[in-house]
């Protein structure tokens, strides 16, 4: 059985796409299979941002400190399914150990160089793909309700302020001339102008999977469960071959990857938002109510209102409460929100306990290149990830140190 691809690419979300069209520009075939498709999950359910300026792990000290208070709220920003809970102690346990000074330095430097490289191969990446018009630079403001928020968030504006991070802290007179229409309960904000967003993320993935074809790619679906090294490529599913894999998809990717003998601590974080339709709101930047955990985009096709994290695997049920609540809470927040005629919508993060993705080589063989667990950053980092794997697939050295973003590491 001889490979009929150069690349097989696992996963057709918007990371797997990108780095598939990222192997077609340095000349190889491609294959993308897909157990649903593509732009089925999170690439397509997400906030739309490109949070470039967003480079401080989720686990940190600030999480430990309001992760007891989230959790006793069943609809809150952060919750743990109880019949979920006892499976996910280990993960919490790397969580928690994530979050010492010392290791949130080392991950912040890592997601920063990650982000830097993102963010600098992003445009021509969209020029090429034909994608350019639906990039939208109208930034992000945070919001705060108290002045005790508000210095709690400082130390992490200081570290972005030394990684070259534009932003703006403002009163409530200056967020409304960015945003009117914020109830008076947000005393303050902060203005990242750096923050960019796509028209809408599941039409954006769709145009690169019509980019990827009509330069020869082929996208199927199929949902692989194995693969295995073999002489002069990798095996999948035992009726395939390729040269080189890449493990691309998303959530689902670390079962995959314990067919190579893997076991990488990959868990799910459940988001859920309603998207409304256009014209709810007068939304002229992306808001992050950040004590709340969620946030409220302009999107082409409406308004949607999403975020919060709820630990609960692959399997249960959505509790579609959340999403509820969340729109409750944008309803007070936002008076002249309307509220009526929203889809609902939830899916899985792929998220690592150390809040950063897997991006380099199997340790079962170098022919099987890992890129998944990006938690809430994937599109965000989706363009920087397609050109790391086609650095390590075509024997190029790696724009950045690699070594952080291990598969090995855990």
């Amino acid at each position: 059985m001889q490979p009929q691809y150069d690349v097989t690419v696992i996963g057709a979300g918007v990371v797997g796409l990108s780095a598939a069209i990222a192997l077609q520009n340095r000349g190889l075939t491609v294959l993308v299979l897909d157990r649903e498709g593509p732009a089925a999950g999170a690439s397509a359910g997400n906030a739309g941002a490109f949070a470039f300026t967003d480079i401080l792990p989720l686990a940190s000290p600030g999480i430990l400190r309001k992760a007891p208070k989230w959790l006793l709220d069943p609809l809150g920003p952060l919750t743990v399914r109880p019949s979920y809970a006892m499976r996910i102690l280990p993960w919490m346990y790397r969580f928690w150990r994530a979050c010492s000074p010392a290791r949130v330095a080392q991950s912040t430097a890592a997601q920063t160089a990650l982000m830097d490289l993102s963010r600098s191969e992003l445009e021509p990446f969209l020029a090429a793909s034909g994608t350019m018009p639906m990039l939208r630079k109208n930034g992000n403001l945070q919001v705060y309700e108290s002045e005790a928020e508000f210095q709690a968030s400082l130390p992490g504006w200081e570290i972005r302020a030394r990684h070259g991070i534009e932003f703006r802290h403002m009163d409530a007179a200056e967020m409304a001339g960015i945003q009117p229409g914020i109830a008076p309960r947000f005393i303050k904000g902060t203005f990242t102008p750096g923050w960019f967003s796509i028209d809408d993320p599941r039409i954006y993935t769709l145009a690169l999977a019509d980019h990827f074809r009509s330069l020869g790619g082929e996208i199927e679906r199929a949902e692989v469960t194995s693969l295995r090294p073999v002489e002069g490529g990798v095996e999948i599913d035992g009726n395939r071959r390729a040269s080189h894999v890449v493990l691309a998809a998303g959530a689902f990717s670390h079962r995959v990857a314990r067919s190579l003998g893997e076991k990488i601590p990959l868990e799910t974080e459940r988001g859920y938002n309603t998207t409304l339709p256009p014209g709810a709101l007068d939304l002229r930047t992306q808001i992050t109510f950040g004590g709340h955990g969620f946030v409220v985009t302009n999107l082409s096709t409406g308004i949607r209102v999403g975020g919060a994290v709820e630990l609960g695997g692959l399997d249960l049920p959505p509790n579609f409460k959340r999403s509820d609540a969340m729109l409750a809470k944008a309803k007070t927040f936002l008076p002249a929100l309307r509220t009526e005629g929203g889809v609902k919508w939830m899916g899985f993060r792929p998220s690592l306990p150390d809040s950063l993705p897997v991006i380099g080589r199997a340790r079962a063989t170098p022919r099987v290149i890992y890129a998944f667990g990006h938690g809430h950053l994937g599109k965000t980092q989706s363009t920087g990830t397609a050109r790391l794997v086609a650095d390590l697939v075509t024997g190029r050295a790696p724009a950045i140190d690699l070594t952080p973003f291990s598969p090995q590491r855990f």
